[in-house]
């Protein structure tokens, strides 16, 4: 068998040669683009997290049937409609997650950081929690007419509990008087096998 490569040499005059400066002249160009991306204007300062204001609707349209066609505009379709980031999330838990992240709040203008409280903040912060725990702000007397409340709440079961139980007593008695029947008139009266077992 012959080889048809007499010298043994390959053929490779198709590939590109590797020219430095050719790659050079590209990484100085793509600087001056990085550059010019990077220098369009100052960072911008977002605000730090804070507390919602307002309360988040879950509940309202819970249970209710609406018709929801595919021309219909975002804020009409099935689902939860953010109207900052204009989208329409299927469930409240992802309509939570979505309200609750980062692209959400960066629309708002805020960064995903918690402003750092200060002494004074914090020590207001404790003044009011004692001020809600001492005894002076829950009063004797709203312990005893909570406490009224449910003992008059427990009677009322209790006397429910008791009128169920005679109830239950006179139907026992009605199908006794309702056994004692004659068994000769009940089959002439055609009540032979109901469930009575005395003959």
């Amino acid at each position: 068998m012959e080889n048809n490569n007499a010298g043994g040499s390959v053929d490779n005059t198709f590939r590109r040669k590797f020219d430095p400066e050719e790659y050079l002249e590209r990484a100085r160009e793509r600087e001056k683009q990085e550059g010019k991306s990077k220098s369009k204007g100052p960072p911008v300062q977002r605000k730090p997290l804070k507390h919602r204001d307002y309360e988040v609707d879950l509940d309202s349209r819970l249970g209710k049937t609406q018709v929801v066609t595919p021309i219909a505009p975002l804020s009409q379709q099935a689902g939860y409609y953010c109207s900052v980031c204009e989208c329409v999330v299927k469930d409240s838990a992802n309509y939570l997650d979505h309200i609750n992240g980062k692209k959400h709040q960066r629309a708002l203008g805020m960064s995903m950081r918690v402003e750092r409280a200060s002494l004074q903040q914090v020590q207001e912060r404790f003044e009011k929690l004692k001020k809600r725990r001492e005894p002076g702000s829950f009063t004797e007397q709203d312990l005893d007419e909570r406490i009224l409340k449910q003992q008059e709440e427990e009677e009322e079961r209790k006397r429910q509990r008791r009128e169920r139980k005679k109830e239950k007593k006179k139907e026992k008695a009605a199908e006794e008087e309702e056994a004692d029947i004659d068994p000769d008139i009940a089959a002439m009266m055609g009540f032979g096998g109901f469930g009575s077992s005395k003959k």
